[in-house]
């Protein structure tokens, strides 16, 4: 009889709590890690991990796999990058609670602020929910690769209690409000992870329209907040606005943090405008938040957010361009083949791109600031290779280089832009923001954006580029790094069940070959509902990925198990 369900054998284990790896064995049985040293006795399935390392599974904490979670058993691409728990219901979107006459409402919303196709959505979702917790029980049925946890969603909670007046300008009146924070009540005492909510005015439908939470003042955010004090438990995650001054947006998030009487965190990016030392003061503000006891985060990503440009992808160069909507839903080889020709080529270098969303035009106007993205991807470009630059030294327009661009590889070319977190060519704002001790890793938006940004394997690329290659200061030892993957943010959400590995924990466990780690270049795949597209991206290096104890991706291979369950709550670890 076997003493154990799996033995991972002599690996170097970096414990996910900040220290240094030691060689030793990792043994797991009914789920949990039962012992860690030198293991006797046999285990059912046993992996030689001699010169890998073993780490806990990580822990995202800032994805949109809300309808993914629904329609698939994968939450690719995080799945691909060794996380094994994820968090949803990020930016105040999602789907529940949702009346059946209010479904269109909350689609065009993800539709537009998440970039998931609306005919996606619609032969995807069951919608057998209406309220937050039935749609809680709906999940629980699920089975799939990893586990996964939700907030509630404010522009969905904004439509239930208001109906048609949530999306215009008209303000809740009380009843509204003692309704919104007893039904934040219901859903953290049903088993969600906390409230969500974005006043970033970006965030809007495809048509143009403000997402439904940017219509709230302070007393409605204050509500939701209430709402967490009488849970007694959850998190509020808040996407502050990213124009005016920093610290007036961080002395709300303040009021609502001290109203919550529960943890704050919110999303902190370099911006590729505004005024310079906002993310400074942002940070001396979270200090100082910190020294007064409110427990505050910043989520922060540890690459540039890089929008990607392709032929076949949400947006490039001419997408909105007149003469190119007939060619929108065309197949790709299709598209090259029209492009080819020097007439329509011509009608469209001069046409300007139109649409009733400005963010949509201002997005596609930014092409200029893209870079070609080679295989590896190369997510630090030199400035000397954008677009605009390279055009200028060659004579053309960047229009008239990009065409060309978009045109290799029989139309696959991707093009990337980093917008955030690359203002000055580098990456010193995040190495600044990531070595802040109140920050998390975050923002990885797994789920969303299918068409536009595939940040999921930002767990890869830090590995590689702040562990593996970072240099003097800015390289970051192996246990923080492994800590700001797992136990990190999972305490931040209240997971304290996982994110380590120590007897008692969740047996969610990597296994990796640190100097094999390799991201590879993102691919557009056609495999969504109704034959929707998606970015895809993969990496090299990962041995074994463990889920609950099971194996579920063999060198980035799917095992075909589906451990992965619905989280209720925050948990914490059980005494062994």
């Amino acid at each position: 009889m076997n003493d154990y369900d799996l033995i991972i054998r002599g690996g170097t284990v970096v414990d996910g709590l900040g220290g240094d790896g030691r060689v030793a064995d990792v043994a797991i049985k009914d789920g949990a890690i039962a012992a860690v040293g030198a293991v006797d006795g046999r285990g059912a399935e046993e992996i030689d991990a001699a010169g890998k390392f073993v780490t806990p599974g990580f822990v995202d904490v800032h994805t949109h796999f809300d309808g993914q979670a629904m329609w698939e058993t994968r939450m690719a691409p995080s799945s691909n990058h060794g996380v094994t728990t994820v968090l949803m219901g990020n930016c105040g979107v999602g789907f529940a609670p949702c009346k059946p006459d209010q479904r269109d409402i909350l689609v065009a919303v993800m539709e537009g602020v998440e970039d998931v196709p609306e005919v996606v959505m619609a032969e995807g979702l069951p919608w057998n929910w209406e309220t937050f917790p039935e749609y809680l029980d709906a999940l629980d049925q699920r089975r799939l690769d990893i586990d996964v946890a939700t907030q509630l969603p404010h522009s969905a909670l904004r439509v239930f209690v208001m109906g048609e007046r949530a999306a215009g300008y008209e303000p809740p009146n009380a009843e509204d409000l003692e309704r919104m924070r007893a039904l934040t009540t219901e859903a953290i005492r049903a088993g969600a992870l906390g409230v969500s909510t974005s006043r970033n005015m970006m965030h809007r439908t495809k048509a143009g329209d403000l997402a439904p939470s940017l219509f709230s003042e302070e007393d409605e955010l204050l509500a939701l907040a209430a709402g967490l004090r009488d849970a007694g438990t959850g998190v509020y995650q808040i996407i502050p606005r990213v124009t005016g001054p920093a610290v007036d947006e961080f002395a709300l998030m303040r009021r609502i943090a001290e109203t919550a009487e529960r943890p704050l965190s919110y999303s902190l990016m370099q911006m590729p405008t505004g005024e310079r030392g906002e993310v400074q003061a942002s940070l001396d503000a979270l200090a100082t938040a910190t020294a007064d006891g409110l427990p505050i985060r910043a989520q922060v990503a540890p690459r540039p957010v890089g929008m990607l440009y392709g032929l076949d992808l949400s947006f490039h160069p001419f997408s909105l361009h007149p003469s190119f909507r007939p060619l929108l839903d065309l197949p790709l080889a299709e598209k090259v083949a029209a492009m080819r020709d020097p007439a329509l080529r011509a009608k469209l270098l001069s046409e300007e791109p139109e649409d009733t969303n400005p963010v949509s035009v201002k997005t596609v106007k930014a092409f200029r600031f893209a870079y070609p993205m080679g295989d590896p991807p190369n997510y630090e470009p030199d400035l000397a290779d954008r677009i605009d630059t390279k055009a200028a030294a060659l004579g053309v327009t960047p229009e008239e280089y990009a065409y060309d661009l978009l045109l290799e590889r029989d139309g696959r070319a991707i093009l990337y832009q980093p917008g955030a977190n690359y203002r000055d060519g580098n990456l010193d704002a995040v190495h600044t923001m990531l070595a802040h001790p109140d920050t998390i890793v975050g923002l990885a938006d797994g789920g969303a954006h299918y068409g536009m940004i595939c940040d999921a394997s930002f767990p890869t690329f830090f590995l590689e580029r702040w562990t593996r290659e970072g240099a003097g200061a800015q390289r970051i030892a192996l246990g923080k790094a492994i800590a700001a993957l797992t136990s990190e943010p999972a305490d931040a959400v209240g997971l304290g069940d996982r994110g380590r590995l120590v007897v008692g924990a969740k047996a969610d466990v990597n296994v990796i070959d640190l100097e094999r780690l390799r991201l590879r270049a993102p691919t557009v795949v056609a495999d969504l509902p109704s034959g929707g597209k998606r970015l895809r991206q993969t990496a090299e290096g990962y041995i074994a990925t463990i889920k609950s104890g099971v194996v579920t991706y063999r060198d980035g291979e799917h095992s075909g198990a589906l451990p992965g369950r619905l989280v209720r709550g925050a948990q914490v670890l059980e005494a062994a």
